[in-house]
C-alpha cells in the first residue's frame, strides 16, 4: 500500500499493546508507513453491549487518536489458525513491534526466532519497561516505576515535597516509544544494507537513562546535586521556574543565559543596571530563594495577559502556561497547525515536518475493521476466510 510521507513503502505489524508500542505505531503511520495493528479478540467490544455502557466514554474510532492511521485485523494467537495468519503478515513486513512481557511471544511460537525463520530481513522490535533481562524483567510495572528506578523521578519536583510524576510523557513515550521507533528505523536501515534483520530491545529504563545524559554530565562536573528543586533546571534557579500571576494563572520563565535574563529584567521593568542584572544572574545558590521570592512578588502584580504584553516577542525566554484547551487556540500553535481537528476531534499534528514528503493524519480503525481486506491482500480466498472463522483464528 502506497501512502504519503517519508516512510511510504515501509510495512509494519503492530501487536496489540499499551504505552510505547501504539505510540511508536502512530509515529510510523503518521509518516506514511503501512501499519497493520493485530488486535486480540478481547480488544473488540461485545456486539450486544448496551449503548448506555459507554455513555461516559466515547469509544468511537475518531477519538482513538493513538490508533490513527492503522488498519486493524483481529487474530486469536492462541490458535494455530490465528498464528498462521500472523506469519503470512510477517512474510510481507519490514518491522514487527510488540510489548509483551519477556517470553510471552515465544510461548505462542511467534517470537523473534519464529518470525525471522519466515522473514530473515525482519526487524523485531520489543518494548518493555524493565527490558528483556534483569531481576525485574518479568514483573509488571508502569511509567512511574521505571522513572523511579532510573533516578529521573527523584529529580522532578519542589524542594521538601514528594517527587512529581510528569504524566507518562517521559517514560512511555520518551524513553519507550521514541527509542522503540528510533531503534526500529536504525535496524531497518542496517537490514537493507546487510539483508539480515535483528531484534531491538527497547526498555523504558534504558531510554530514560539515555535521555538523562545531560544531567549525568552536570553531576560529573559538579553542577548539580541530589537535592530536588535546588538546581539549574529543576525550579531551583530563580530564572527557571513557573510563577503565579495576579489572576491565578501562570507564566514560565526560562532565562538561563545572562543575556536572556537581562532581557527579562528590561522587559519586566526591573530597575537595575547591567552590572546588577549580571550579579542577580550569577548570585550564589544560597541567594536563589530570596531572588526567587522577589521575582514571584513582581509577577504577582500583573495578570497573565499583562505579562504576555510585556514579555512576548522578546528574548526573555517566556511563555504563558496554558491549559490543554487554551493551547489549541494560541496564535503560534494556530499558525504552525500544531493541532488539527479530524472528524470533530482535536489532536496533535504529525511531527516532525518534512519539506517534500509531509506526513498526514489518517483515520483510526476499530479492532477488526479491516480483517477481511488484509486477509485478501495476503491471498486468502473467501472460502479460506470462512475456514479461519470456523477454526477460531479470527476471534
Amino acid at each position: 500500500m502506497s501512502l504519503p510521507g517519508p516512510l511510504s513503502g515501509v510495512r509494519l505489524i503492530e501487536m496489540s499493546a499499551i504505552g510505547p508500542v501504539p505510540f511508536a505505531g502512530m509515529l510510523f503511520a503518521d509518516l506514511g508507513a503501512d501499519v497493520i495493528r493485530v488486535d486480540r479478540p478481547t480488544d473488540r467490544p461485545p456486539r450486544d453491549a448496551p449503548a448506555a455502557a459507554s455513555s461516559a466514554c466515547d469509544d468511537s474510532a475518531a477519538t482513538l487518536i493513538t490508533r490513527r492511521g492503522r488498519r486493524s485485523i483481529v487474530l486469536d494467537l492462541k490458535t494455530e489458525a490465528g498464528r498462521s495468519v500472523l506469519m503470512e503478515l510477517v512474510k510481507r513486513a519490514d518491522i514487527l513491534l510488540e510489548g509483551g512481557r519477556p517470553g510471552v511471544m515465544e510461548r505462542l511460537s511467534i517470537g523473534p526466532d519464529d518470525c525471522l525463520a519466515v522473514n530473515a530481513r525482519l526487524v523485531y522490535g520489543r518494548a518493555t519497561g524493565w527490558g528483556q533481562d534483569g531481576p525485574y524483567a518479568h514483573y509488571a510495572a508502569h511509567d512511574i516505576n521505571f522513572l523511579a528506578l532510573t533516578g529521573a523521578l527523584w529529580a522532578i519536583g519542589r524542594p521538601d515535597e514528594r517527587p512529581t510524576p510528569p504524566l507518562n510523557l517521559l517514560g512511555d513515550y520518551g524513553g519507550g516509544g521514541m527509542y522503540l521507533a528510533f531503534g526500529a528505523l536504525c535496524a531497518l536501515l542496517e537490514a537493507r544494507n546487510s539483508g539480515t534483520g535483528q531484534v531491538v530491545d527497547a526498555a523504558i529504563v534504558d531510554g530514560v537513562a539515555s535521555m538523562s545524559a545531560l544531567h549525568w554530565e552536570m553531576r560529573a562536573r559538579g553542577l548539580t546535586r541530589d537535592q530536588r528543586g535546588s538546581n539549574l533546571l529543576d525550579t531551583g534557579a530563580p530564572f527557571y521556574d513557573v510563577y503565579e500571576c495576579a489572576d491565578g494563572k501562570f507564566i514560565a520563565l526560562g532565562a538561563v543565559e545572562p543575556r536572556f535574563f537581562a532581557e527579562f529584567c528590561m522587559a519586566a521593568g526591573i530597575p537595575v543596571d547591567r552590572f546588577m542584572r549580571d550579579r542577580l544572574r550569577h548570585a550564589p545558590k544560597e541567594q536563589w530563594p530570596e531572588l526567587k521570592q522577589a521575582i514571584a512578588d513582581l509577577i504577582a502584580t500583573r495578570t497573565q495577559d499583562e505579562w504576555c504584553q510585556s514579555l512576548e516577542f522578546t528574548d526573555a525566554c517566556f511563555a504563558p502556561v496554558l491549559s490543554w484547551t487554551e493551547a489549541v487556540d494560541h496564535p503560534h500553535n494556530v499558525a504552525r497547525t500544531v493541532f488539527e481537528e479530524v472528524d470533530g476531534v482535536v489532536q496533535p499534528a504529525p511531527a516532525p515536518r518534512f519539506s517534500r514528503t509531509p506526513g498526514q493524519i489518517r483515520p483510526s480503525a476499530l479492532p477488526g475493521a479491516d480483517t477481511e481486506q488484509i486477509l485478501a491482500e495476503c491471498g486468502f480466498t473467501t472460502e479460506d476466510i470462512r475456514t479461519l472463522h470456523a477454526q477460531g483464528g479470527l476471534g
